[in-house]
């Protein structure tokens, strides 16, 4: 027991790891677009952040209590599993699990779409487009494989790394930001319910992967009292980032050319100078290789916390000198470079952006059902936090029924496809 004491010391992860976890896995490329997606808006587009905000905090605040109660890896796999049993925790975490090596291939082309600014010869060339993204996602499963530790160091210098533009940006807005650029009030001209949906669903994406930082429990130091303080802060930081960088944005471009706009942090960075706007594709290759990096250390914890509880296969659940999943991190790596590499082979692109679809859903689904399972456990000894729950549970039932019917049906057909592999996969 010392021993093992001793091993985990060495790789576990402190409050700045696990924080950077939840930052840096929120903080992507999608940021990069979303002043121009909610210019035509106008101003009443900060209802939809207020929204999502809120919810993604309530969501947090849940995760950080049912993380204050274990320390068992897994996060949202955990908690369904302690309240619901075995089926449904590995349907969790199989859904879950799928959310995250979808998303590897996606975000390391996004990350590519930025290296092409300062590489011209990648731009139309889908052959060194895919070469490039695959080398980008071996590298970060290295760095995951050499230890826990490793993977933890980098994602906090990665987060630091990211935040720089998008601070400037902030810092610009109110130096040089004008008022008169702010779009008006409501210039689509919907009503007040019409727009706040319409924007809601297009920022609550924003915060998906919240729960990142709450997943690695079994590798962080002194876990019932860092996770908790790491993923509200953390979900708290980044809904101040995000509405404070689409307010500067608003501020430094007019609104008539950020509707237009297909950089809107390039076209706002002009006012640091000639070198702004290759600062800002800097910072969206940053922002997207920590994403990437916090995605491919998570999807490995994922199938290591079902092989522990005996619900996956045992290898998936070994551990090498580093305290890392090798096994689980290679798996959840070669299925995203498969998807990668069928995204850029002719008459798979529907698919890719099916499975792209249906990982948001996934994603979601298990903050749903952690809020079911703290209305469980606190409905008789804790009502006001039942309460909090319940509004968890209801903003998660919102934001899977505005993906739409089809991504939900085919959410569920993958969670069908779960149902052998449960069956099968289970250490007898």
């Amino acid at each position: 027991m010392a021993q093992s004491e001793s091993k985990k010391s060495k790789a576990a992860l402190g409050f700045w790891g696990c924080w950077s976890l939840t930052v840096g896995v929120m903080i992507g490329s999608g940021i990069f677009m979303l002043p121009t997606v909610l210019a035509p808006y106008g101003m009443m587009s900060m209802g939809g952040w207020a929204l999502t905000a809120g919810g993604s905090i309530i969501l947090a605040l849940v995760l950080g209590r049912l993380a204050g109660r274990t320390e068992h890896s897994g996060g949202p796999y955990t908690y369904a599993r302690e309240n619901f049993g075995d089926l449904t925790g590995f349907l969790v975490v199989w859904g879950h699990w799928a959310s995250y090596f979808v998303a590897i291939p996606a975000i390391a082309i996004a990350f590519v779409g930025y290296l092409a600014v300062f590489v011209p010869g990648l731009d139309g060339n889908a052959t060194g487009q895919a070469v490039a993204a695959l080398v980008l996602i071996w590298t970060l499963t290295l760095i995951s494989i050499r230890g826990v530790s490793s993977a933890g160091l980098v994602q906090v210098m990665m987060t630091l790394l990211k935040l720089l533009p998008l601070l400037l940006i902030i810092g610009a807005g109110m130096a040089m930001g004008s008022t008169q650029n702010l779009p008006a009030l409501n210039p689509s001209g919907e009503s007040l319910l019409s727009v706040l949906a319409a924007t809601a669903l297009l920022t609550m994406w924003a915060f998906a992967g919240l729960e990142a930082g709450v997943i690695p429990a079994g590798d962080v130091e002194n876990p019932k009292k860092t996770l908790p303080r790491a993923v509200v802060t953390g979900t708290i930081f980044t809904a101040v980032i995000y509405v404070g960088s689409t307010l500067a944005v608003m501020m430094l471009v007019p609104s008539g050319e950020l509707v237009n706009s297909t950089s809107p942090f390039a076209d706002a960075a002009r006012a640091l100078g000639s070198w702004g706007g290759p600062l800002v594709a800097i910072g969206a290759m940053i922002a997207t290789a920590g994403s990437l990096n916090g995605n491919i250390f998570t999807a490995g914890q994922l199938p290591l916390a079902a092989a522990q509880d005996r619900l996956a296969p045992a290898w998936l659940g070994k551990l090498n000198g580093g305290h890392s999943p090798q096994g689980a991190l290679i798996l959840s790596s070669v299925l995203g470079s498969v998807l990668l590499v069928a995204n850029y082979s002719r008459g798979l692109v529907g698919a890719f952006t099916f499975l792209l679809m249906m990982s948001t859903v996934c994603t979601l689904a298990p903050l749903l059902i952690s809020a079911l399972a703290e209305i469980k456990h606190s409905w008789r000894s804790a009502r006001a936090w039942a309460v909090v729950a319940l509004i968890g549970a209801l903003y998660s039932t919102f934001a899977i029924w505005g993906s739409g019917l089809e991504v939900i049906g085919w959410g569920i057909v993958l969670l069908i496809l779960g149902l052998p592999v449960y069956f099968l996969g289970r250490q007898r």
